[in-house]
């Protein structure tokens, strides 16, 4: 789409690499490498081995359904996975978070290849990816690696190779692959299919006309979603015994935070989310460290103000009006939902439109960089750190 202004593709697949590296080693040194012991996809990479789809549940302190006699991880199974090859060599003391500081540098990557067919100079790319990673709640989640956070860094990279795909040959089949995976980490992710399917579809000169090149590859990216659609109703069967997937709607009904009945998505949490993304300050303490960011996180304009360049994006208005319909679709069900995260620095749930709003971004500077704009870039990159500083000194600081 937007390939044409960039540079060669072998400097393309350096610089992408160099990011991606640069991103997994910093990452690596913020974790520590320490084992999560919130290592739910861990367990369920062992029973998967086994398997079977319930896992062998250690306690209370990790989050699983009690359904039928047994414990099941309600989350999305992507990373669990992944996991498997690692439990396969070194069992349940598998390192789940060496899998998201990988999956971090992936993401990264993903971030840089895309601001580059957008034609973006590398050094405004430098300031983008240095954004993405430590101005967002993308290091913070990735360093832990606990089940929740895990399965954003994988939705955040997946989510970023389905757009770099779209903005190059756009295969069908590849987005299609990327959009499950994507949605596989984080189930919010699936709204963004309609998106996915009209920038393959349309013609990027005329926004309105389906040509058959573009059918084609609609047909490839909905031929793509069928198995996965069919094993996704096989592990519904097999944990719940119905095709649709429940566990979310029953984790809600024994949650102490939510109702023995009903949706988890209700209208009447919207007025505690936006609170929660648009308000939350960290409470301010008279003695060092001065501020204390509380464990329902702060919210997005104290953390990564510099999301506001997303405002910018005009052309290619086709593109840039796709992106939006993508952030909105993906940010609602998190506007809706009956907790913010729980215990984060953030709003780690912003990391599922993120993605789309990095698109945006890249767009709106892809010819010049505002100062303003550099400096909310520093500072959202300056409030990142310090979060993961604040995390590992006071609440995570075990090897």
């Amino acid at each position: 789409m937007l390939a044409s202004t960039a540079s060669s593709k072998n400097e393309s697949s350096r610089g992408a690499l160099f990011a991606g590296v640069i991103a997994f080693v910093l990452t690596l040194i913020t974790s520590h490498l320490r084992s999560t012991p919130y290592n739910n996809y861990t367990l369920l990479a062992e029973a998967f081995l086994h398997g079977r789809v319930w896992i062998d549940w250690p306690g209370p302190y990790i989050d699983a359904l009690a359904f039928a006699g047994k414990h099941y991880v309600i989350e999305a199974p992507l990373p669990g996975v992944f996991m498997m090859p690692f439990v396969a060599i070194f069992g349940s003391a598998a390192n789940q978070t060496l899998l998201a500081v990988i999956m971090c540098g992936v993401g990264v990557g993903a971030a840089w290849e895309l601001a580059r067919r957008y034609g973006v100079s590398d050094d405004i790319n430098v300031w983008l990816c240095a954004f993405l990673l430590a101005g967002t709640d993308l290091l913070w989640t990735a360093m832990l690696g606990d089940v929740w956070f895990i399965a954003h860094v994988f939705s955040v990279a997946f989510t970023l190779l389905a757009l770099v795909e779209i903005a190059g040959k756009r295969r069908g089949w590849l987005v299609a692959l990327y959009a499950v995976a994507a949605t596989e980490s984080r189930f919010t992710m699936l709204v963004a299919m309609p998106v996915y399917a009209y920038l393959l579809a349309s013609d990027p000169e005329q926004p309105l006309r389906l040509s058959s090149a573009g059918l084609r590859r609609l047909g490839a990216f909905c031929a793509t979603l069928v198995p996965f659609a069919v094993l996704w109703v096989a592990y519904n069967l097999a944990r719940w015994g119905v095709w649709n997937d429940i566990g979310y709607s029953a984790w809600y009904h024994q949650d102490a935070m939510g109702q023995p009945t009903g949706s988890p998505f209700r209208l009447g949490y919207l007025p505690m989310q936006l609170t929660a993304f648009f308000v939350q300050f960290p409470t301010v303490l008279p003695a060092f460290p001065w501020l204390r960011p509380e464990m329902l996180g702060v919210a997005l304009p104290w953390t990564s103000p510099a999301l506001v360049l997303a405002f910018l994006a005009r052309r290619p208005t086709q593109l840039v009006l796709a992106l939006w319909a993508a952030t909105l679709l993906c940010a609602a069900p998190n506007f809706i939902y009956y907790v913010d995260g729980f215990s984060q620095f953030g709003m780690r749930h912003a990391l599922d439109f993120e993605p789309f709003l990095f698109a945006l971004m890249a767009l709106a500077v892809r010819d010049k960089l505002p100062r303003w704009g550099a400096a909310l870039i520093a500072y959202s990159c300056l409030v990142g750190l310090w979060g993961c500083w604040y995390w590992n000194a006071f609440l995570r600081h075990g090897s």
